[in-house]
C-alpha cells in the first residue's frame, strides 16, 4: 500500500508541473470544455479534462474533511488519494495535493449528469460549453442510487421529509419538518421514483455511501444548483468508474473504485473501454496498468492520438 501511495504522489507531482493553471480551480466554478461533437475531433481540439491540481499546507487542527469541504471535494476524493492517512490527525505544515481535476463523463448534454461511481455531479449549462461540478453522497450498498434517465419534477425549499414506510421504525416518525434535524437540508429537487437531489444537515457525509438512494450535496452547493435548474431539466444518473478524456492530442485516464461491486473483471472493463478509441491512439501500457491498479480518482496522461 505504501508503494501505491508513493506512486500516486509521484504521478500527482508530475501533473502539477504539466497542468500549471493559474486560476483557482474549485469545484462548483464554471469550467470551459470543448467536445469533439461540437465541431472538434478526438485528438485535435477536444478538451474534456477540467480544473487543475492544487497544493494545500495543512494548518493546526485541520482534518481531511475540513480540507475536502474547503475545496468543494467529497471525502472520498481525498481519502482515495491518501488511503493510509488518518483523516482526523494531520501533520501541521505538511503539503497535500488537492485533486480538483476531473475528466468529464461521456454524456455531455445540457442538464445534470451524476456519476455514482465517482460520487460527483456535473451540470452542463444550456447552449454553452460550460459545466459546473459538485461532490455528492450516494446510496448505501443496500439502497444503491439507481442509474437511468430522470428529470426535475419538483423543487421544494425548506422541505418536509415524508419518510418511507420501510424507514419509519428507524426514525420513530412518519415525517420530519424543516429544521436542523431534517436530513434533506434546506433544498430538495425531486427527480422521480422517490429519488431526489438535496442538501444535508451533516456535511461530512458528502463523498460517502450513506443515503437510501438520494443524492446529497453540501448546503452551499445545493443552494447554487437549486437556483440554476428548472422543472423539466434532464437528469442522467450513470455508473462510470473509468473515464477517458482529452486535452488536445493527449489522452487521460481516470479510475475510481467499483463502489457497488458491479464489475466482475475491473481490468478487462477498463481495457475494453480503452480499446474503443481505435488504432489512431497510442497508450503507455505501464501507466495504464498503474492507473487502473491504484484507482486514485485523478486523471493521468496515458497516451496520445495522431
Amino acid at each position: 500500500m505504501q508503494a501505491n501511495i508513493r506512486s500516486t504522489t509521484a504521478a500527482v507531482m508530475i501533473w502539477t508541473v504539466l497542468l500549471a493553471v493559474p486560476e483557482f480551480a474549485q469545484s462548483g466554478s464554471a469550467f470551459q470544455y470543448w467536445d469533439g461533437k461540437q465541431g472538434g475531433t478526438a485528438g485535435s481540439q477536444e478538451i474534456t479534462v477540467i480544473g487543475s491540481l492544487q497544493n494545500h499546507q495543512v494548518e493546526k487542527g485541520e482534518t481531511l474533511l475540513d480540507i475536502a469541504r474547503f475545496y468543494d471535494l467529497g471525502f472520498n476524493e481525498m481519502a482515495d488519494l491518501y488511503p493510509e492517512m488518518d483523516p482526523w490527525f494531520l501533520k501541521p505544515g505538511s503539503i497535500l495535493v488537492i485533486p480538483s481535476l476531473w475528466i468529464l463523463p461521456e454524456i455531455r448534454k445540457p442538464g445534470i449528469v451524476i456519476n455514482v461511481a465517482e460520487m460527483r455531479l456535473y451540470h452542463f449549462l444550456d447552449h454553452s460549453r460550460e459545466v459546473r461540478t459538485f461532490p455528492v453522497a450516494v446510496g448505501q450498498c443496500l439502497w444503491p442510487t439507481p442509474s437511468g434517465n430522470f428529470c426535475v419534477i419538483e423543487k421544494r425549499k425548506y422541505p418536509f421529509w415524508y419518510i418511507p414506510m420501510s424507514l419509519q421504525k428507524k426514525y420513530g416518525t412518519g415525517v420530519i419538518p424543516p429544521g436542523s434535524n431534517n436530513p434533506l437540508g434546506e433544498y430538495f429537487i425531486g427527480i422521480g421514483n422517490a429519488i431526489g437531489i438535496h442538501g444535508t444537515n451533516f456535511a461530512w457525509t458528502v463523498g460517502r455511501l450513506v443515503t437510501h438512494g438520494c443524492i446529497r450535496l453540501y448546503p452551499e452547493d445545493i443552494r447554487e444548483l437549486y437556483s440554476a435548474v428548472s422543472l423539466g431539466t434532464p437528469v442522467r444518473i450513470i455508473y462510470e468508474p473509468i473515464k477517458i478524456g482529452y486535452i488536445g492530442k493527449k489522452i487521460f485516464l481516470e479510475a475510481h473504485r467499483d463502489i457497488y461491486a458491479k464489475i466482475n473483471n475491473y481490468q478487462k472493463y477498463a481495457l475494453d473501454r480503452i480499446a474503443t478509441y481505435g488504432s489512431t491512439c497510442r497508450f503507455d501500457a505501464a501507466t495504464v496498468e498503474q492507473t487502473i491498479r491504484i484507482r486514485s480518482g485523478i486523471p493521468v496522461e496515458v497516451g496520445c492520438c495522431d
